[in-house]
């Protein structure tokens, strides 16, 4: 039997800048099934459950495109330094010392919880035991890209490129039958990763159809390594490898030149602009106005608790918006309606299943969230996509929806028990506090 979501103001995306008033959206079997006035819709369906949402604005679920979701445990870890520094000195040996299966399970479902709270249905994962995290997406009912890690470092999920790959490619083997779950190499970086294993990452791409998803232009520093160790700029160094293509998901980005704007744009690649990350760590800006004029898809991801320091994918958006206005000194650069693609369909386009997500259209995913637009903040409502673009928070999502099945109702998470994840945070917490920090400086 279908269900019928009936909220004040219905924003489907597509067409660009529609908003409906009195609208409702019926689901059935994890799909979209019909967007028709509300009266019709009652009188269509008497029999059907139904979900008043009188003060809400219905929309797609947000998409996160870049995230390390265990690092939930180290938000706050490291802060205001420098990315090299944040990394070699603190992160990764933080990860060494820390960062086992149990480690990134209870982080991922902290993450999970806060993403769900803050409207998101999906994120673009990059992070060590994929397996926990597949294993921990899959029993939420969340929806993610998971990445098969690869990095020229011994860690505790893999030792070298081949049991990274091996390992990886075995957890997706193991989670095929999850409809929910999808899969992409994650490489971490140019500076971080060998020429031989991008070549073979590459060919693998090739064979599975896999996106690439990884760390590119992020820092001044990785330009410099770029052209001492290879001769070439890293974008040049990707060309080179044979990895610009429209499988490539390019995060950050935030050195980019006029002719690496024009080969982006060439080979259909996909950038993902993370601002709060950039501005935390001054690692640099993002010429998102200029990529979009460019005709590249650009979409929007919080980065990893650690370097954010949230996964509010609502707040990151409203960043996205206003720093492109200051990035490009005009404010028209990015108006709110293009904005709302940046963590919808654009995304989803960049995972490859824009036909299944990133708007509300007959036979798509029914993936939704509901904000309560009956709050300070968000009164008076003059223009729908302005108020969630540059006022709604994430405390006014109250329902959130995964194929139909409700993740979150009246603001409670329904999958996943928050008090014990809560209680699990503050136990790793204290643990890692009551021993002393190794002080041990990773270099590659």
């Amino acid at each position: 039997m279908a269900v019928l979501l009936l909220p004040k103001y219905l924003l489907p995306v597509r067409p660009l800048g529609a908003v409906f008033e009195h609208y409702a959206v019926a689901i059935d079997g994890g799909r979209i099934q019909m967007l028709l006035p509300r009266d019709q819709a009652l009188e269509q369906f008497p029999d059907a459950e139904r979900v008043e949402l009188g003060s809400h604005v219905l929309m797609p679920g947000l998409i996160n495109m870049h995230t390390h979701s265990a690092m939930t445990l180290l938000r706050g870890y490291a802060d205001d330094l420098r990315l090299d520094t944040w990394l070699k000195d603190h992160i990764w040996p933080a990860e060494q010392r820390w960062a086992d299966g149990d480690f990134v399970r209870d982080g991922t479902e902290l993450a999970l919880a806060e993403m769900i709270r803050g409207g998101t249905t999906c994120f673009n994962e990059n992070y060590f035991y994929p397996d926990r995290i597949a294993q921990v997406v899959e029993q939420s009912g969340m929806r993610a890209c998971i990445g098969i890690p690869v990095i020229d470092l011994k860690t505790g999920w893999a030792a070298s490129l081949d049991e990274y790959l091996q390992k990886g490619l075995d957890v997706r083997a193991r989670f095929s039958g999850c409809e929910r779950l999808s899969f992409a190499i994650a490489p971490h970086s140019l500076y971080s990763v060998s020429d031989r294993a991008f070549v073979q990452i590459g060919e693998l791409s090739d064979e599975l159809k896999l996106p690439v998803h990884m760390h590119l232009l992020e820092i001044e520093w990785e330009i410099e390594h770029s052209i001492a160790q290879h001769g070439v700029r890293p974008l040049q160094r990707v060309r080179n490898l044979g990895l610009l293509n429209d499988r490539l998901i390019a995060v950050h980005m935030a050195h980019l030149t006029d002719e690496d704007l024009l080969l982006l744009a060439e080979h259909s690649v996909n950038v993902v602009h993370c601002p709060q990350s950039n501005l935390k760590l001054a690692s640099g800006m993002c010429r998102v106005a200029d990529l979009l004029a460019a005709g590249v898809n650009v979409s929007v991801g919080t980065d990893g608790a650690a370097a954010n320091n949230d996964l509010d994918l609502l707040d990151e958006l409203q960043t996205a918006a206003l720093l492109a206005k200051g990035v490009a000194s005009d404010p028209g650069a990015l108006a709110a309606v293009a904005a709302l693609d940046l963590v919808t369909l654009n995304a989803a386009q960049a995972l490859g299943l824009g036909e299944q997500l990133g708007s509300i259209e007959v036979g798509k995913m029914a993936d939704l969230c509901a904000i309560d637009l009956d709050d300070p903040r968000t009164q008076p409502v003059h223009h729908v996509i302005s108020q969630i673009v540059y006022a709604a928070c994430s405390s006014q999502v109250t329902d959130v929806w995964v194929a139909g099945r409700r993740l979150l109702e009246n603001r409670t998470l329904t999958t996943l028990d928050e008090q014990r994840i809560l209680g699990r945070a503050a136990e790793w917490s204290r643990v890692m506090q009551a021993r002393p920090r190794e002080q041990d400086t990773i270099s590659l």
